[in-house]
């Protein structure tokens, strides 16, 4: 490969992190019109390298191309939403269910706790992405506890979809979601370490469902 293409293919490759990032927290929203020409020049590159950008995240469902137009950021559907919630209720309530019967229950609440400490530790809106990436590890904590390789790595493939959801969510409801998001996370972890399982799967069931119902309906 000579230095050129390496040149191209780090410039691409930043273009796409840069594009993505925005779409995943939310700074470019669901319905929003994009151009090529408007982020090379935010992030000083020519437009060929945001052009092959474009097409991945394109291949990813992220964006939808308009020659002549640009690319729409393509909106969290309402079954998307949907389809995503009841996967997340499935393995987040058949882990809690096999922490507690592993004995292990209350070092993984510990192991949680660190994390939401963390996102305690944290402003909001100001620290939006931060607070959005440890929630997501919050909850990835007690799937991995369960020690079944292919929930984790189904899960990690929700990974982006759940960020997004998490930060359009965020964007559209009340200004307490934050402190609500934190105060159910702590009952998680206290219902967790009690070995408290019928009513930690109803909470897990709320919890994530609250979420879902924050999308805007597309």
């Amino acid at each position: 490969m000579s230095t050129r293409d390496r040149s191209q293919g780090s410039s691409s490759d930043r273009a796409y992190r840069w594009t993505k990032d925005r779409i995943l927290d939310g700074r470019f929203e669901g319905g929003r019109l994009i151009s090529e020409g408007e982020v090379a020049d935010e992030i000083q590159l020519s437009r060929t390298p945001v052009r092959e950008a474009f097409l991945r995240l394109s291949a990813e469902g992220l964006l939808r191309l308009y020659p002549k137009r640009g690319a729409l950021v393509v909106p969290v559907s309402a079954s998307e939403a949907e389809d995503i919630a009841e996967a997340r209720i499935f393995l987040e309530r058949h882990a809690a269910a096999k922490v507690i019967a592993s004995g292990h229950a209350a070092e993984v609440a510990s192991a949680m706790r660190e994390v939401l400490e963390k996102q305690h530790a944290l402003s909001y809106p100001e620290q939006a992405p931060e607070f959005t990436a440890l929630d997501r590890d919050f909850h990835a904590t007690l799937v991995n506890a369960a020690g079944n390789a292919l929930f984790d790595e189904f899960y990690s493939s929700l990974r982006d979809r759940q960020l997004r959801m998490v930060h359009t969510a965020l964007r559209h409801d009340n200004p307490d979601r934050p402190r609500i998001i934190l105060e159910e996370h702590s009952r998680i972890c206290d219902l967790l370490a009690a070995g408290e399982a019928e009513a930690l799967h109803s909470l897990i069931a709320e919890h994530i469902t609250s979420v879902r119902k924050q999308l805007p309906t597309v």
